[in-house]
């Protein structure tokens, strides 16, 4: 793994997000995308350092919106 890859992740978690009119659960976001689980997460914490979305736990789910 390294920092393209993730950047690459990232476009692919934005864009499904922006698809979906900004919110999705992780489990949305894997089916969305087809990435597995820890490479969502990479891909939502590089968003998120770029303040891009925020991510939430809701009822055991994490659920990430964009800002």
């Amino acid at each position: 793994m390294n920092i393209e890859t993730i950047g690459l992740w990232a476009g692919a978690v934005w864009n499904a997000l922006n698809d979906a009119n900004g919110a999705l659960t992780v489990k949305g976001l894997k089916k969305a995308t087809k990435l597995k689980e820890k490479e969502v997460y990479a891909a939502i914490g590089w968003l998120a350092r770029e303040g891009k979305v925020n991510a939430n736990e809701a009822e055991a789910e994490v659920e990430v919106t964009l800002v």
